[in-house]
């Protein structure tokens, strides 16, 4: 089945109702690779006509973007699937997100910066959080949404390299921050999504031991996210 076969499949939902629930303290997203899997949200006594989004959770990893169309095929299937996606990600690699974003694209996909749990007694959304090169994959879906109790924030990018060992000189693991080509091939996917290439320069001017969170403001200014439709 194509992409677009797919896309036809999945039907997008009335954003409004899912930004509106009270997201709870914001969750921080797995260490393992990302994981996709459909879940229902129980709100407002639907019951069985309660619809169905994507949950994807943990890092985003080289073969995410095919792990990603695998998981479509497959889900697509699935009753009252709508074309949204929470995602609860700490980042991971920065060329496999932009993959995955145009896989997003690709799809209609629209996407809210969500966690998804159980209280026991109710399953649904609960805050999440999108950080790093999650925020490349974000860029790629058709609507973005950022509850104010999820988080997003921006960090420099770079890549660890491991050193062997030689005569004299002990191995080891250095970093390397990214050059000028790569920057600009991220600046110009994030123009190609409709996203400020701002958001990116920002990110390169950040200390890559810290995070920056970004404000509401901010996502609105850079055209990255909305807090609601």
């Amino acid at each position: 089945m194509t992409l677009s076969r797919m896309s036809s499949r999945l039907r997008l939902v009335a954003l409004a109702g899912l930004t509106s629930i009270c997201l709870a303290v914001p969750a921080h997203a797995g260490g393992g690779p990302m994981q996709f899997r459909v879940e229902p949200l129980q709100t407002g006594g639907c019951g069985d006509r309660c619809p169905n989004v994507v949950v994807a959770d943990g890092v985003i990893e080289p073969d995410t973007p095919q792990a990603f169309v695998d998981f479509a095929r497959e889900a697509a299937r699935s009753q009252n699937l709508k074309s949204v996606m929470l995602i609860n990600s700490p980042g991971g690699n920065v060329v496999a997100s932009m993959e995955f974003g145009e896989r997003l694209r690709q799809l209609g996909m629209a996407a809210i910066v969500a966690s998804y749990g159980y209280d026991g007694v109710h399953a649904g959304p609960t805050a999440g959080e999108c950080v790093s090169a999650c925020v490349y994959a974000l860029m790629g879906a058709v609507k973005r949404i950022a509850p104010e109790q999820s988080h997003v924030a921006l960090h420099r990018m770079s890549v660890s390299v491991s050193e062997m060992p030689t005569r004299g000189r002990v191995g080891g693991v250095s970093r390397r921050l990214a050059d000028g080509r790569l920057v600009d091939i991220v600046a110009k996917y994030a123009r190609q999504m409709g996203v400020s290439p701002e958001v990116v320069r920002q990110a390169e001017r950040g200390d890559p031991d810290h995070v920056q969170l970004l404000s509401a403001g901010e996502m609105s200014r850079w055209r990255l996210a909305s807090p609601r439709l």
